[in-house]
């Protein structure tokens, strides 16, 4: 099958500085923070190469900071890569003006993380909703846009009553509902969901989980969804994508990825994932990492993941060579040491 999404070796980086204080120092001290105040690299996102077919829902995993959310916005051109191609429906976006790329917002649209942040307390959810009508349907009249509204809010489970109310007026769940009702406005084909529950209470969670699923049968949706709960993730997921330091690490099926972890930061993390059976949860062996994550203005050499890295005797490489992306079983890693 067609991917609907391709990217081959996307790398987002952000120029920043190297704050210094400005304590007296001596000259040859003066001399080195004037050479440092040279722009450095965030290297935030770095060579990623993954696919999405129509239909299909790519979980995104890892740490905080490890530039999961990054990749979501360069994938829909909300950041401008640094370097390489996204391919959407075939066509290379990676480099299309503003102007160019104003068609394909329509087909492509992204779910945040904060249902409160993303809507403009000033605007009535109804305006909100009808707002990407405005933009990218010009020539809708003001009757039939509220009827697109109203059914907008039915099909996400709000009553057509509610676009006469503000968001402060709904609960956390409700907003986000508004924030998904928002995102299909314009009919997209593929969403980007940046950590779309973790805002909202347990409880609720699940019902956003399966309006989510329900939407993607009934509208042919296709997700990159973006996540740290890795229970979401097995459940909601057709595949999985590990990243660690603005790389991808491990990328396989759910099945298989939660049942035989390849990488060692996968393993880790999936060993931190609570169970429900307090006899399974007392013989499972915990994987617990050392150390910080490194900085992303400072990778460590070869491996990024090998300063934290569990598996003993790790070979040279590890320390001095980036690992390639190879396929193991039914998964593709990137670690020298994942048969280990």
């Amino acid at each position: 099958m067609t991917p609907l999404l391709e990217l081959a070796g996307v790398s987002k980086h952000f120029a920043t500085k190297i704050a210094w204080p400005r304590e007296p120092a001596p000259p040859q001290v003066r001399l080195w923070r004037a050479f440092t105040r040279q722009p450095a690299l965030v290297r935030a996102v770095e060579d990623v190469s993954l696919a999405i077919a129509p239909g299909e829902t790519l979980g995104l995993v890892g740490e905080s900071g490890c530039g999961k959310s990054t990749l979501g916005r360069t994938v829909l051109r909300l950041l401008q890569p640094t370097r390489g191609a996204i391919r959407f429906d075939g066509q290379d976006i990676a480099r299309l003006s503003d102007a160019a790329m104003r068609p394909l917002r329509r087909r492509m649209q992204m779910i945040f993380q904060d249902p409160y942040a993303s809507l403009n307390p000033r605007m009535s959810v109804g305006t909100a909703v009808g707002e990407p009508l405005e933009i990218h349907q010009p020539e809708l009249g003001k009757r039939e846009r509220g009827e697109r509204v109203a059914a907008l809010l039915q099909k996400v489970g709000l009553p057509a009553d509610a676009a006469t109310r503000y968001p402060h007026e709904f609960s956390g769940g409700q907003r986000q509902r508004v924030g998904i009702a928002r995102a299909l406005a314009v009919g997209p084909s593929f969403l980007v969901c940046d950590e779309p529950i973790s805002a909202l209470d347990v409880s609720i969670q699940a019902q956003i989980v399966n309006l989510l699923q329900d939407l993607q049968a009934a509208e042919r949706l296709t997700y990159l969804f973006i996540s740290h709960d890795l229970k979401i993730v097995q459940h909601l997921c057709d595949r999985v994508a590990v990243m660690y330091l603005g790389r991808v690490v491990e990328l396989a099926s759910a099945d298989e990825l939660y049942r035989s972890p390849r990488h060692p930061y996968t393993r880790a993390l999936l060993s931190a994932v609570p169970v429900a059976d307090p006899a399974a949860a007392a013989t499972r062996k915990r994987i617990v990492l050392t150390g910080d994550v490194p900085s992303p203005l400072a990778p460590p050499p070869g491996c990024a993941f090998h300063p934290r890295c569990p598996v003993p005797n790790k070979p040279r490489e590890c320390m001095t060579l980036i690992p390639p992306t190879r396929l193991l079983g039914g998964a593709q890693v990137a670690c020298h040491v994942a048969e280990a």
